[in-house]
């Protein structure tokens, strides 16, 4: 029964990116919005407030009972272009819900209108003004899926280059951290990719970068050192076309000193995470994800 709850979903999502305009980006993004808005609606036990700051908007989201002094960082999905705290925040309710933080959803710039690195700029300055209002950096985690796992990663790397102390953790979903599409993945994985549309990547790097060198630190962090990086926990499908990108940054990451644990999930797609309510394993991993969180926070 489970296998065939997959097997319809993954074909629902192909039938979705087949119609898909990826090339108009506002009809994209009010899309992504409309698609899955019936599933973002606010949750019993939880409290969602605005939150705005250093001209950036974005969501409080806080579970019952959770450690008001301790936040998951979180950016969204949505190749750069598209997104918001509204179209994530179910899957990461689900996950403070077990890491009994609370989360800030940040609705930082998108492209092709704010390209690279504008991403980065506005998650460092949410980041700074978490410091400057009492959240030490010991109890603050970093996360994001997809797009939301570049900006994780790339804006670690600007803080350590900045000198600027490092949150205690951070978790990717699926995330994309190679503009150069270099791993096998984007060859080998490609017919069988149910998520993405494999054919708008280079367009929608196009969008992001701009004139900048695609292998640039804070966009591609696989091509660089991640030496000084807090301790990363990295979920991804074994069916998706981003994969090696997880592959490969575990294995620099572990190269370069960093505490790194990589999870594959077998048959699993693009941030499958999101499909808690109908993928028992979604649930499973959005678990592991809130309990890492929770393990790392509370670490002396």
């Amino acid at each position: 029964m489970l296998g065939l709850r997959l097997f319809f979903i993954k074909k629902m999502l192909r039938r979705v990116k087949d119609n898909a305009d990826y090339k108009n980006i506002p009809r994209a993004r009010k899309g992504f919005e409309h698609y899955v808005a019936r599933f973002n609606q606010p949750l019993k036990g939880f409290t969602y407030a605005p939150f705005e700051a250093a001209g950036i908007t974005g969501e409080w989201i806080t579970p019952d009972g959770a450690n008001d002094k301790q936040v998951l960082l979180y950016f969204h999905g949505g190749g750069y272009a598209t997104g918001s705290h509204l179209t994530h925040r179910s899957l990461v309710s689900q996950i403070v819900k077990s890491s009994g933080t609370k989360a800030l959803v940040i609705d930082y710039r998108l492209a092709p209108e704010h390209k690279y690195p504008a991403p980065i700029e506005d998650a460092a300055k949410v980041y700074e003004w978490l410091l400057q209002n009492q959240y030490a950096p010991s109890q603050i985690a970093f996360g994001g899926d997809s797009a939301g796992g570049g900006v994780t990663f790339g804006t670690l790397l600007y803080l350590r280059d900045q000198n600027i102390p490092l949150p205690k953790c951070a978790i990717g979903l699926s995330p994309w951290l190679d503009m150069t599409q270099s791993g096998h993945s984007h060859t080998n994985r490609r017919q069988i990719e149910p998520m993405l549309t494999v054919e708008a990547l280079p367009l929608w790097i196009e969008n992001y970068i701009g004139d900048a060198d695609p292998k640039s630190p804070y966009c591609s962090p696989i091509f660089h050192s991640l030496s000084g990086l807090p301790p990363v926990y990295i979920q991804v499908g074994d069916e998706e076309v981003l994969l090696d990108d997880s592959v490969l940054f575990a294995a620099k990451a572990k190269e370069d000193g960093v505490a790194v644990q990589l999870d594959i999930f077998d048959n699993h797609f693009h941030v499958f995470n999101g499909f808690w309510k109908v993928l028992p394993k979604a649930r499973e991993a959005n678990k592991k994800l809130g309990e890492y969180i929770k393990a790392q926070l509370n670490r002396a």
